[in-house]
């Protein structure tokens, strides 16, 4: 084993690359031969740290100095000053603040100590190298529970953790995996809904580009649990580097005999496969989906009977997120007791978060459950751009709600957020300061959701076009106090007819809006004269 001094990692993901990271690694790699350091330095390529709109961002180790909007032509600059010379490259280095210092990975911002579950290996392993994978404690989780806890034992593990669903719903995972177990019927599948169609969401297409085997590995423990011979990954076609990196993973592990017919000898059959998706919002929903996949179009089903007793071809089907399938891996290596010392007693492990908007630092994070809004943009994300002032933030999603300066320190987990007719959703952020305009943020919401509902059932097709016709009013400043009315019980409307979540959601977007930002809304409406 050849032993280095400095280890240089870069960052590569889908925005790196198209900002320069290839080009970087090359006039890197490059450099350090042509000093006659290529025994002493290795460059290696990893997934998303987690910041964006940093440009190229690279990482040496053993300082745990962070670089960014790294160009080619800084590649002679960093390798003389830095690596030959010990002086770090000041203006390159990654901050926060206008003062300029050294952000290590355990100090401040997206780069503080973070409790990483799913994005312990992000950032930090080559994601296209199984033996890293390996190297990190990789497939250990299948070693256990092939040898010592059996399907009935992982099931049991996943629900004594409280692991449940991180993709909105936040139903517990073990059950579902339960209910499949018992339902008769041949083959079972597992489906892992990667679609992502959430606007401003990217948490699911950087733990796939930064660490693809917790993925399958995470699948692997689900379809061993409930008796599944087969798995789907539906993925959004546009994400193009995820795909690749997931299907040069899974061939990997069909390789090391982790995938395929009787998996190590232990009588354990199970296979993958990526399916490329249209990116339509409603296959969020797990029926419509079930239809995508079998080549129909993206309608959601009548509900019962249930994907866990009759889903994909008529068979008992599980469908979980990247996100909860990532978790799993970790909690059956570790155990009940380590997991469940994240977070709160009633949610337990942590959520990963896309901040977006306007903050000093946006990015993808991961922290306990039950940490507060104002930590999260303040210690993670840096806090407001340019010291401007907090206005609120649109929590969940574009079906989340909005919330105002008055929520910043309640605790972001599913069950307190209920409290507050909120919903954690898919753990995007959106942070507006003081010049946001609560009636363009809605408007924006409510046209997205008219673009994207499917048109199956009246209540919202014609409801997200009668919202939209009162929105575009009351924004020109041609609205009428009636038509704030109007929009609520059309809304509510939505919410107990709708045939899926797409339309049952908008209320809360809505009556959020109203609630903490009323006099803003009403404001907009004319004087009557």
């Amino acid at each position: 084993m050849n032993l280095v001094r400095n280890h240089v990692l870069i960052s590569i993901d889908a925005g790196t690359i198209m900002a320069g990271a290839r080009a970087v690694e090359k006039a890197l790699v490059d450099e350090i031969s042509k000093q006659g350091l290529s025994g002493e330095i290795a460059v290696l390529e990893t997934g998303s740290i987690g910041a964006t709109g940093q440009g190229v961002v690279i990482v040496v180790y053993p300082e745990g100095l962070y670089y960014a909007n790294v160009k080619p032509e800084d590649a002679a600059e960093i390798v003389e000053e830095h690596l030959l010379k010990g002086r770090p490259v000041k203006r390159l280095m990654m901050t926060e603040m206008p003062k300029q210092q050294v952000v290590r990975k355990e100090k401040t911002g997206l780069m503080k100590e973070q409790a990483r579950i799913v994005l312990r290996n992000s950032g930090v392993i080559n994601p296209e190298n199984i033996n890293e994978y390996i190297a990190a404690g990789g497939y250990e989780a299948i070693e256990r529970a092939f040898t010592e806890l059996k399907p009935a034992g992982v099931i049991k593990e996943v629900k004594e953790s409280g692991l449940v669903g991180r993709g909105g719903a936040g139903f517990a995972t073990a059950i579902k995996w339960e209910f499949a177990a018992h339902a008769p019927g041949q083959p079972k599948y597992i489906i892992c809904n990667a679609d992502e169609g959430e606007p401003g969401t990217f948490k699911d297409r950087l733990i796939l580009e930064g660490d693809p085997h917790k993925l399958i590995e995470g699948m692997m423990l689900a379809a061993y649990a409930f008796g599944g011979s087969k798995g789907f990954i539906y993925i959004r076609g546009e994400y193009a580097l995820s795909i690749e990196r997931l299907e040069k993973a899974i061939q990997q592990a069909r390789e090391y005999g982790l995938l395929g017919d009787n998996i190590l000898d232990t009588g354990f059959s199970f296979d993958l496969a990526v399916m490329k998706g249209a990116g339509a919002y409603v296959c969020g929903e797990e029926t419509a989906l079930i239809e995508s996949l079998e080549g129909k179009r993206g309608h959601p089903r009548n509900k019962p009977p249930y994907p866990v007793t009759e889903g994909l071809w008529g068979k008992p089907t599980v469908v979980n997120n990247v996100e909860t399938l990532a978790n799993v891996p970790d909690i059956v290596r570790n155990g009940v007791a380590w997991y469940r010392g994240y977070g709160t007693e009633k949610c337990p492990g942590t959520k990963v978060y896309t901040i977006i908007g306007n903050v000093a630092t946006p990015g993808l994070i991961e922290a306990e459950m039950g940490t507060t809004l104002r930590d999260i943009i303040y210690e993670y994300a840096g806090g407001i751009q340019a010291g401007k002032k907090f206005k609120g933030a649109l929590v969940g999603g574009a079906a989340g709600a909005f919330l105002g300066p008055e929520m910043l320190d309640a605790q972001m987990d599913f069950v307190n957020l209920k409290e507050y007719a909120a919903v954690l959703g898919s753990g995007a952020i959106l942070v507006m300061d003081e010049h946001a305009d609560i009636v363009d943020m809605l408007q924006s919401v409510l046209h997205f959701f008219k673009h994207e509902s499917c048109g199956h059932c009246v209540p919202c097709r014609l409801g997200t076009k009668q919202l939209v016709e009162i929105i575009d009013r009351i924004a020109e400043g041609k609205g009428k106090t009636e038509d704030i009315e109007k929009m609520v019980k059309i809304s509510e409307t939505m919410r107990d007819t709708s045939f899926c979540p797409l339309g049952q959601s908008l209320v809360l977007p809505i009556s959020s809006s109203l609630k903490y930002f009323k006099d803003e809304v009403y404001g907009r409406i004319p004087a009557m004269v």
